[in-house]
């Protein structure tokens, strides 16, 4: 079955979609989008530190997403406003990526798949890969559930509650890293922030609940990487935007199913 390309890929895309609903949820909750964004950008670094040790692809991603991420988190509340840091060090980053990417003699490089994704290439490495930084971040998100949600209503309330806020936002920070590391095969850097944002809020006014909410996200993000790939095959576009633009349409179905019950 797995030497189906269009099982793999539709493997895949659930795949980055079962990681991005829980950590989608706490990025639309913290107004992170922003965040999301800069630590996606920094992965095309990533690529190509990688290729120039020729090491994994994911390692590397994950390892600058991760500094990425650090570094916003050490940054913020020192006289930046946290707008302009985010978009100094998102642009920053995806322009030394590409510039480095340029200086890489002797390698055959597809720009584009890193920018938006190549989910129909995914192989079975890759899927092994993804489905597992997928397990991880649901492992991460399940494990610290309570304390995250604690953290992400008031500060105070955590720190009364004997939870270190920044010790949360750790946790985030690391789960981002994965995400992103994860899902560039799927959707490329450039829309990895659009699959952890889009699904959340779309789940949003269908949901009484967190729980609800990222279980929802959950599965509007798969509903969205199968239509998408459908839509993609039928109609010869590209695989991860059309995903993507699924997901869009599925917020504007709920908000406007919300502003008509409203």
């Amino acid at each position: 079955m797995l030497d189906d390309f269009m099982t793999r890929a539709v493997l895949a895309g659930v795949g980055v979609a079962v990681a991005a609903a829980p950590l989608g949820s706490f990025v639309v909750w913290r107004r992170m989008a922003y965040f999301g964004d800069a630590t996606a950008h920094a992965a095309i670094l990533g690529v190509a530190l990688s290729l120039a040790l020729q090491m994994s692809i994911f390692a590397g991603a994950m390892a600058v997403a991760l500094v990425m991420a650090l570094t916003v988190t050490l940054l913020s509340g020192r006289g930046y406003a946290m707008d302009t840091l985010l978009g100094v060090l998102a642009h920053s980053a995806l322009a030394f990526g590409l510039v480095a990417v340029s200086f890489l003699s002797g390698i055959r490089i597809d720009l584009m798949a890193y920018l938006f994704g190549d989910i129909l290439a995914v192989s079975r490495s890759d899927l092994a890969v993804i489905w597992g930084g997928a397990a991880l971040v649901a492992g991460l998100m399940a494990w610290r559930w309570s304390a995250l949600l604690t953290s992400t209503l008031s500060e105070e309330l955590a720190y009364a509650s004997g939870i270190d806020p920044k010790r949360e936002q750790l946790i985030l920070t690391v789960a981002l890293a994965i995400t992103v590391a994860v899902a560039i095969k799927v959707v490329g850097v450039l829309l990895i922030a659009a699959m952890l944002i889009i699904p959340a809020a779309a789940a949003r006014p269908l949901s009484r609940t967190p729980e609800q909410m990222a279980l929802t996200a959950g599965m509007i993000g798969a509903l969205s990487a199968l239509i998408g790939l459908n839509a993609a095959y039928v109609f010869d576009t590209p695989a991860g935007p059309s995903i993507v633009c699924v997901a869009a349409l599925a917020f504007l179905a709920t908000s406007v199913t919300r502003s008509l019950r409203g």
